[in-house]
Parts: structure tokens; sequence; C-alpha cells
């Protein structure tokens, strides 16, 4: 505005001035210079909890070069800072286009884990498949909410804010899932944090990935050696149990012409433990021949053939029935005569039954029994079977984590393998298998198989 000043003879003259004019409400000057001070300060605590979150998600990362303990770190960082109640990773499986819950926080966050959806389904579908994170202020107006977790968990889904778990530029591996925040609402800035902690989390599991596959590559190739002299030094095993059995049915033909009594008795046990030898070696080395073509990319596929259950299961009986009249554990089989042959890769077949059998006769301290039972179900088109035990049952942790790659051993010296081995036998004859498990009175493995598979048939 302008003010009059005197001038010399009296006239007024009017020269500009910054005085702030006159205005009727004294508060609006003050408001409007306090709120980009506002704006500032919120900018600056943003950034703070950016900081914060980035060298919190570092600081965890760095300590880890396994997936699921990054991955489990990183769920927790991203609850943190964002004080949210519940959370999940997802990965993506390329293979079967599904994505995992790989790890999980909240109410029955057990249930969740390893369960896959599929990878175009809900917002973490949409999330995935965009790459564009999503806020949801409140899932039960939004249709894309997958409701069907909710209704396994018993949880409840509030507000959620799903981010693809990808680096600062590429193609997602996963999506992270935030659930209920606990003071207010999710809002953007949640978002501008999690970006960061997701972009960090993902090149880590990246990183642990490309480490995993490399180790992977030089227990394969250690393997193939390993392979190499197992498979050596099996022949003179094989050769020696043979000349063996040859010496021993001489002598033992000797001392019965000679008149000694019992010696026909002897003879059998030692040509039975002989031959259950010989079984053994050269099973494992067609299994070492399987890890060489393995090694060389040549996976082998299942041969399916006419086999009969009882006979499979009765070779197992008797390959492990020394070591159960050790610990004075019966090993009996019910009901599997009246199996008719079924389509199945009898040698695979074994494996999956020898490792129900041996693990159970690990979990019973002694004096118990094993029963394998089965019947057909010709509604069904299969044949359902039950590896009974009266162990020491197991845990909830090791039973969720069986016929995974997590598995559990409870073995001294396991590596928890043998499960993982059952559950691909039963994958490859399209079977499906299940327990029932209590603590302190024993297992039942459910295994169900086609009687009839692709391309093959039993005559």
């Amino acid at each position: 505005m302008f003010s009059p000043l005197r001038c010399k003879g009296g006239d007024q003259a009017h020269v500009a001035s910054n005085r702030v004019p006159f205005s009727p409400n004294p508060g609006n000057y003050g408001d409007r210079r306090r709120a980009p001070r506002r704006e500032l300060d919120r900018r600056l605590v943003q950034r703070e909890r950016e900081l914060e979150a980035a060298r919190l998600i570092c600081q965890a990362l760095s300590q880890h070069i396994n997936v699921d303990e990054l991955v489990e770190n990183a769920l927790r960082i991203a609850l943190e800072v964002v004080d949210a109640d519940a959370g999940s990773v997802l990965l993506a499986d390329d293979k079967t286009q599904q994505l995992v819950f790989r790890y999980v926080i909240g109410e029955k966050a057990e249930q969740l884990r390893g369960t896959a959806i599929p990878w175009d389904l809900g917002v973490a579908g949409a999330v995935f498949k965009s790459g564009e994170p999503a806020i949801i202020g409140n899932v039960a107006r939004d249709t894309r909410h997958f409701s069907g977790i909710d209704d396994t968990t018993g949880y409840k889904t509030l507000d959620m804010i799903a981010i693809p778990l990808k680096r600062w530029e590429g193609q997602p591996i996963g999506v992270l899932e935030v659930l209920n925040k606990r003071s207010g609402e999710l809002n953007k800035d949640d978002i501008d944090i999690l970006t960061i902690v997701s972009a960090l989390a993902a090149q880590a599991i990246e990183q642990a990935r490309l480490f995993e596959a490399a180790k992977l590559a030089e227990v394969a190739r250690l393997l193939g050696d390993i392979g190499h002299d197992i498979k050596n030094l099996l022949t003179p095993v094989i050769t020696g149990a043979e000349f063996l059995q040859t010496e021993l049915n001489k002598l033992f033909g000797s001392l019965t012409a000679v008149g000694i009594s019992g010696t026909q008795t002897s003879q059998m046990l030692c040509n039975r433990v002989i031959g259950l030898l010989q079984d053994a070696a050269r099973r494992i080395q067609d299994r070492v021949r399987e890890i060489g073509d393995c090694i060389k990319g040549l996976s082998t596929p299942p041969q399916f053939a006419p086999c009969r259950v009882a006979a499979v299961v009765d070779d197992v009986i008797k390959t492990l029935h020394m070591l159960a009249d050790e610990k004075k554990i019966s090993l009996r089989a019910e009901g599997l005569d009246a199996i008719p042959l079924i389509s199945a890769d009898e040698r695979r077949l074994f494996n999956a039954f020898y490792n129900l059998i041996h693990n159970a006769i690990a979990a019973i301290p002694g004096g118990g029994s094993i029963t394998v039972r089965g019947h057909i179900d010709l509604a069904d088109e299969a044949v359902h079977l039950s590896v009974i035990d009266t162990g020491r049952g197991m845990s909830p942790e090791v039973r969720d984590s069986l016929f995974t790659d997590r598995a559990i051993s409870r073995k001294a010296g396991g590596t928890g393998l043998g499960t993982k081995i059952v559950k691909d036998v039963v994958d490859a004859h399209n079977g499906q298998i299940s327990l029932v498990t209590e603590e302190g009175k024993g297992t039942t493995v459910h295994v169900r198989l086609p009687l009839m598979q692709s391309g093959a048939s039993p005559r």
C-alpha cells in the first residue's frame, strides 16, 4: 500500500510501504505463516521415519543370508515401522504361478504358512501383477479383497497395505502385506516407508537365493564325486556277498553231511541276511545312479508298471525286520493281500514305505508296534494305505513341517529329508498324503494312491 508523507510546502506525497494491511481477523496471518512450517515439520518427521526404517532393515538383513530369516526379519521391521498388528510375506513360485505365504505374523499364523494362492487372486495378486502398491482403508468395501484367508484364520482384516516385493527397478518377487494399523489408519506415508523396506528386503532375498544356488551347485558337484565313489565301493560288497554265500553253502553242506544238527536253520538265516545285504547294495547303486542323472539334468520320470503293494511292503518289512527286532518292535501288514495290482513305480514306492517305517521305528522307544494297513476303494478308484505306529507322536511344529522342505528330523543325526522323499513319491503317483498324530500316543500316516496312472494300466 502507499502511505502519505508531508513534504515541504505542506504537500503530501505517497510512497510504497511494506506494512501489513489491517485485517479484521488478526489470526489469519499467523495461520498462513504456520501452515508451511507444519508441512515442513511433517515432512521432516516422515524423512526421519524413512531413515530409521532403512537403518533397521539394513541392520537386520546384514546379519542373515538365509531366505527364511531374511523374510521373517523384513516382516517384523515392516510391522514395527508402521505400527501394524499383523502381516505376511508372500513369495512367487514361477513353476506353479502361485504366491506362497512364506512368513506370517498374527493370530493363527501357523495355519497360513506354506499356503498358496493363485498369483492373480485378491489384493496380493493385483499388486504382484501390476507392480504397484495398494492401500485399502476398508477391505469390506474392496472387491479385490480375498476373504477366504480371513475365514480360514478367523482374523478380521480392517485396513491393509500391499507392497510389491521388488528392487527399485525390476519385476516383483512377491508381496509384502501389513494389516490393521494400531493407531489411526494406514496412509500414503506408510506406503513410502514400506517401499524402502520392500526394496531393500527384495534385494537381500535375491542375493540370498543366488548364494543358496551357488551352494547347491557346489553340493551337486560334490554329490557327483561321492556318488561315483560309492558306486565303486559297493562293487566289492556285492561280489564279496555272492562269494560268501557260495562258500557258506559249501560249508553248511559239509556240516550236514557229517551229521551235525541245526545247520539247515543257520544256513537259511545266513542266506537271508546275505540276500538283504545284496538287495540293499543294489538299491543304493540305483539311487546313486539317480543322483548322477539328476546332476546331468536327466531327471528320471516314474516308471509305472503293474505293481503289487503287498509285495513292496513285505520287502520293506523284511529289510527292516532286524532293526525292529533290536528294539522289540513288531512289524505287520494287514489287508494288503486283498489289494489288486495297481499302476505304480515299484522302486519309488519301496523308498516311500521304507522311509515311513524307518521313521516310525525311530519314533518308538521300544516294545511297540508298526502296522501297515490297506484297502481298495472301487468308488474312489484308489488304494488307501495307513502306516500306524505306537510311538511318541509329534509336536504341532514338527507335524506342520512334515512333507515340506522345512521338515524337522526327530532322529539323532537325521536330516528331515525322509518325509520329503515320501511326499515326492506320492505326488509322482498323483496321490495324497496326510497324517494324524498325538504326542505320547503315536502317529498314523494316510496315503491314497490311484489304481491307474495315465498312460499305464495294471494287467
